[in-house]
């Protein structure tokens, strides 16, 4: 974790609608970078003179450079998303536990994504896909409310030619949809990864994390071999302010990714 707590300034270079209401932004530093970020660690990103947003990292590019999906629910948000080519923002960071890569050798690697969980995933299925070969299988399961709030579309087709098993599925088919129509856990069929040499990666919302975590157990994935990414109200990004806990959890630096045999029991509270 970078304790620097000053915003190092970004430049905005590309600003990519991905869906109505999500935009993919990259950044280069203006000054100097910040340290390299792990797959599902977040950044602090600051919309100068609005407000400063937790928001993960999607992707990196070269000379220092960052990806980050951003989804307009909020002032800060919207400020974010809004930001043009040419614009700055401030980024704080790394912060967070990353991903657990990479997952054993010969491993039946599942990846479960439900609407906005795909950006955190994003990374890690760029690493599963440049080092497909040191996995028995990588099944990617992607979820969404429609075809249009899908991330990522154009990237589908490669992921597959890699050798990625990538299914998808959304709860309400547009007219010109020829996919799956239904629950991201009914592309679990046919799955049977091996319980001593396997591992899950979920994100999503909470709603939909429990009964994924369910489903991988009952192909006969283990609850100890998965991890999932939690979201909660973070705000300084080092557990000191105490707006993402959630119960023993300080979320923005025990997660936010926990393995799932500690966030199980958790997520099953409505009141945490």
């Amino acid at each position: 974790m970078n304790t620097d707590p000053a915003p190092h300034r970004y430049r905005v270079v590309v600003n990519r609608a991905e869906t109505p209401d999500t935009s993919t932004l990259t950044l280069r530093p203006v000054d100097a970078p910040l340290p390299a970020f792990l797959p599902g660690q977040f950044a602090m990103l600051y919309a100068f003179g609005i407000g400063e947003i937790p928001v993960s990292v999607s992707g990196r590019c070269g000379a220092g450079g960052l990806m980050h999906t951003v989804r307009a629910v909020g002032a800060v948000s919207r400020a974010v998303h809004d930001c043009p080519p040419g614009g700055f923002l401030g980024v704080r960071g790394p912060f967070g536990r990353p991903w657990t890569l990479p997952a054993p050798r010969d491993a039946d690697v599942v990846v479960v994504a439900g609407g906005l969980g795909l950006a955190p995933l994003h990374p890690l299925v760029r690493h599963l896909r440049d080092h497909r070969v040191r996995y028995r299988s990588v099944a990617v399961l992607i979820g969404a409310r429609t075809p249009d709030d899908l991330l990522y579309r154009a990237e589908y087709r490669r992921w597959r030619a890699d050798g990625l098993d990538v299914r998808v599925t959304v709860d309400r088919p547009l007219p010109g949809w020829n996919g799956a129509t239904g629950l991201v856990t009914a592309l679990l069929t046919g799955l049977r990864p091996q319980p001593g040499r396997c591992a899950g990666y979920v994100c999503g919302p909470e709603v939909m994390m429990r009964p994924v975590v369910r489903s991988l157990a009952t192909i006969g994935m283990p609850t100890s071999r998965v991890e999932l990414s939690l979201e909660r109200n973070m705000q300084c990004g080092t557990g000191h302010c105490g707006h993402c806990q959630l119960g023993p959890l300080f979320v923005c630096r025990d997660g936010p990714v926990v393995p799932a045999t500690a966030a199980e029991n958790l997520l099953a509270v409505r009141e945490l």
